[in-house]
């Protein structure tokens, strides 16, 4: 560790009364401090200009002309080619890409806007739910920031984003065009306004059809392929009846078709399922799945044209809406009477 950067740690640690080995675990692993010792580090860590990880060092050594993609979970193969649209308008406007984990906690995120305001980077595109309340009310003080995918409620900032509600209420009808009543939504983490917004579609396609909404047919997850497995493990062992799934993500209808399987039911033909995204895997999987594909490489492109313009001056919160479709594929069959 550096003179500089021992030096730094310690007035943060004077600053939130807390030892350096404290704030070591809260830059860390945030989930380990109690939530008061957590925002007095962070407090002091802005008032210290601190910049805490190896990750800063190295924006330290870059020259401008750099934006940082935020994203919820690196892990999640969605973000590759909306990284692929960001970096090909980067490259065409003189900018470098780098990717960060945001792992959809506001603190990290809080720590990459303090990058940016230090100019270790131009600019945050920033595609997590998360954002750090305090900040919410900063209005044009914050830096550069574009928002991709996501909504983030009381923030005007420019965004590029899908119409989740209208999408998940095709994907619905489909399966109800299918014969299907009882349909499980994989929902992610409401009341986050990306999935929020993919739930009101499911409730609304429902309603719209004179099918009663019920609360037991509904699971909540983080998008994850273990959170599909899980959800259906639980609706399976609890006795809920369904022939349906829409999952707010590909991930969670692989990992629900999955655990089906294992269960030694098939899909379609004991259940149907539709996810969200259309990932690389989704077509490769068996069966192939159906799903709602959105313009990721079109999405990267264009959260890099409303940076590159925020940038340029402009400060009007523009927000685009691009078009979805579902790509009807093997995962899907007329109803058959409900397994038990």
């Amino acid at each position: 560790m550096s003179k500089d950067h021992s030096s730094n740690i310690r007035e943060v640690a004077a600053l939130a009364g807390v030892s350096i080995a404290t704030v070591s675990r809260a830059l860390q692993q945030p989930d380990k401090v109690r939530p008061e010792t957590r925002k007095k580090v962070f407090d002091a860590v802005r008032q210290a200009n601190f910049v805490p990880n190896a990750q800063a060092a190295s924006f330290r050594r870059q020259s401008n002309n750099t934006v940082i993609l935020l994203v919820r979970d690196i892990g999640n193969p969605f973000y590759l080619e909306i990284y692929k649209g960001v970096e090909e308008a980067a490259g065409e406007a003189g900018f470098k890409v780098l990717m960060g984990d945001a792992r959809n906690d506001e603190h990290r995120v809080a720590t990459h806007i303090d990058m940016v305001r230090q100019k270790h980077a131009d600019g945050l595109i920033l595609m997590t739910g998360q954002f750090p309340s305090e900040l919410l009310d900063q209005g044009d003080a914050l830096p550069p920031i574009v928002i991709a995918s996501e909504t983030v409620p009381g923030l005007e900032l420019p965004t590029v984003k899908v119409d989740n509600r209208a999408a998940s209420m095709n994907a619905v009808r489909h399966l109800m065009e299918a014969g299907h009543e009882r349909i499980v939504h994989l929902a992610g983490p409401v009341p986050e306004s990306l999935a929020q917004e993919r739930f009101d579609g499911y409730r609304a396609a429902l309603a719209e059809a004179g099918i009663a909404y019920a609360d037991e047919l509904v699971v909540t997850g983080d998008y994850s392929i273990e959170a599909g497995r899980q959800a259906i493990a639980g609706l399976l062992e609890g006795g809920i009846v369904f022939t349906a799934i829409f999952a707010s993500s590909d991930q969670m209808a692989i990992g629900a078709i999955s655990e089906l399987r294992g269960r030694r039911l098939s899909v379609p033909g004991d259940v149907s399922v539709i996810g969200f995204d259309d990932i690389i895997f989704a077509n490769a999987f068996e069966p192939p799945l159906t799903t709602v594909r959105q313009p990721r490489q079109e999405m990267g492109r264009r959260a890099m044209a409303l940076m590159v313009d925020r940038l340029n001056g402009k400060r009007t919160a523009e927000t685009i809406v691009l078009d979805t479709e579902l790509v009807v594929r093997g995962s899907v069959a007329p109803c058959r009477p409900p397994h038990r």
